[in-house]
């Protein structure tokens, strides 16, 4: 047995991978202990419940009805967070004309798919299924059932053992254990059961088809990972092979995570001050998940989101197929005209090259940042798309109503007694907000407007202080140290090791030190060469 102190040997390896030969390897990983990395990950302390980064701070608000009627107000279809797109005008004109979401103007430094990998990061950190929403709960007293770690526990589950419907077992050692992969009539898809319910270890990440297609991204990655090792690694055991294989795509993740998509959370200025000053905020002896991360700053990703999305470019019959993030109508159909998940079709599948930029054509006109066919993120700021207004039931883990995601997020303040932005900002040390930065809510005559919803404080201090490119210094401090917290607290993190680089190809065919979303995707094989669109 390989023991946890122990490396693999740093050698390059040549290898045919599609079409091209390239150089990989799995230099420079630690070779973990197989068994211990097929079983549940075990926590001690309260590493299972939430926690709080400023304990010590009051609510932004005293629960009362007229609180509550204030929020749900705020929050509601056509109050003052709803963008107003005009979802008449459909799926397609809608992505095409700025002028139909004139309240919510795009962001030219933000794919698409960056708002669906911060999706991704949040179910594999946190899923509270016990508190309710508007009343007031003690964090400690709510399980918080994923792992407070980048450790893609919402990917692996409790791994073969743990979870075997989760995966194709292995047969010696030329046959080590996989994910299950299926087809969706054209390419991959989630493996579903006969309801096409997702055989997934967190279901929501079957939520929309953007979600659902990241997770197949992640099984197929992993899959060729396995591959690699094997050749390798000829003489390993399957345990062994897996947890290398697992070990390669999860550092290969948390490197994304801090050098491609934190920096677009936050802006790389505070992501270089956070790992050159450390944490001041964030300062836990164990791994936790604070609640001013999970119920406030880190619910920012909702504003990003579009009303509508290019799937994929030929995927109907030949053409693109365009949906609603989110449509009412859609609701019973067997193949959804908008874009929720928990269904299979040949249509449903994603083009990346819509959500990526694999940069084949420059933009022919605005930033020239973004490639042709890829399409932006919209600002943070707060106004939301419309379509979040009104979700569809089966998006909701408790399955309950309220269905405007806006009045969830305002209530969730009130379920962790959450401390106001301005106050946050006080501890800090940084500029608040202004009183005209908020000057929409002082006409609920509660104060709001200078003792703020964390969530909403965020989103208004993105906007006001980063012109919506990304968070603000309050909502960006919260993230940016939580990420990266996370991972130095977590002794199996890619930072445990300062020298890792990564060892996979980019998309050029060659190991660089480098990875990133256009690599990570070409190496699972759902890249646009790999399927000849």
């Amino acid at each position: 047995m390989i023991t946890q102190t122990g490396r693999f040997n740093r050698r390059m390896f040549l290898r045919a991978l599609g079409a091209g030969a390239v150089m990989v390897g799995t230099s420079g990983l630690r070779a973990p202990g197989a068994l211990a990395q097929s079983r549940p990950r075990s926590f001690v302390i309260r590493e299972d419940r939430f926690g709080r980064i400023f304990p010590n701070l009051p609510p932004f608000a005293t629960p009362s009805p007229a609180l509550d009627a204030a929020l749900r107000d705020i929050g509601k279809p056509g109050g003052i967070l709803d963008a107003k797109d005009n979802l008449l005008a459909g799926p397609v004109q809608l992505l095409n004309d700025p002028a139909l979401s004139a309240n919510n103007p795009n962001n030219p430094t933000h794919t698409a798919g960056t708002t669906f990998m911060g999706q991704f990061f949040d179910h594999d950190l946190t899923f509270d299924l016990s508190s309710r929403l508007g009343v007031p709960t003690d964090p400690a007293d709510s399980s918080n059932s994923r792992t407070p770690a980048f450790d893609l526990d919402s990917v692996y589950g409790g791994g073969p053992l743990a979870d075997p419907e989760l995966y194709v077992p292995g047969v010696g050692r030329r046959q080590p254990t996989k994910f299950r992969v299926e087809s969706g009539g054209l390419f991959e898809d989630v493996p579903r059961d006969s309801q096409s319910k997702a055989i997934i270890s967190d279901p929501r990440n079957d939520e929309n088809t953007m979600i659902s297609g990241l997770q197949a991204a992640f099984l197929k990655f992993h899959n060729r990972a396995v591959d690699l090792v094997t050749s390798e690694h000829p003489r390993d055991s399957s345990d062994e092979v897996f947890a290398r294989a697992r070990q390669l795509t999860t550092w290969h993740y948390q490197w994304l995570i801090v050098h491609e998509f934190l920096p677009l959370f936050i802006g790389q200025d505070l992501v270089d001050d956070i790992l050159r000053r450390g944490r001041k905020f964030y300062r836990p002896d164990v791994a936790q998940i604070p609640v001013e991360f999970q119920g406030a700053a880190y619910r920012f990703g909702h504003s990003m989101v579009r009303p509508s999305y290019r799937a994929n470019l030929a995927g109907d019959n030949g053409n693109p197929f365009f949906g609603m993030i989110f449509d009412p109508a859609a609701e019973g159909e067997a193949d959804p005209r908008d874009l929720r998940g928990g269904a299979r079709k040949p249509r449903r599948f994603i083009g990346w090259q819509t959500f990526f930029n694999f940069g084949a054509i420059p933009r022919p006109t605005g930033t020239g940042t973004l490639g042709d066919d890829v399409r932006p993120n919209k600002l943070i700021d707060s106004h939301i798309s419309t379509p979040l207004f009104n979700l569809p039931l089966q998006t909701i883990a408790s399955g309950t109503p309220p269905t405007s995601l806006p009045q969830r997020n305002l209530l969730r303040g009130v379920t962790w007694s959450l401390p106001s932005g301005q106050s946050i900002a006080h501890v800090m040390g940084v500029p608040a907000l202004d009183k005209k930065d908020l000057k929409d809510l002082k006409g609920y005559n509660l104060g709001l407007d200078e003792s703020t919803p964390l969530w909403f404080y965020c989103l208004r201090e993105a906007d006001v202080m980063a012109g919506g490119l990304h968070l603000g210094p309050v909502g960006g401090r919260i993230v940016g140290e939580v990420f990266i917290g996370l991972l130095q607290l977590d002794s199996d993190s890619y930072l445990s090791e300062p020298r890792w680089r990564p060892t996979l190809p980019t998309t050029t065919g060659r190991v660089t030190g480098d990875f990133r979303m256009i690599d990570f995707l070409t190496f699972a094989g759902v890249d646009p060469t790999s399927r000849g669109q």
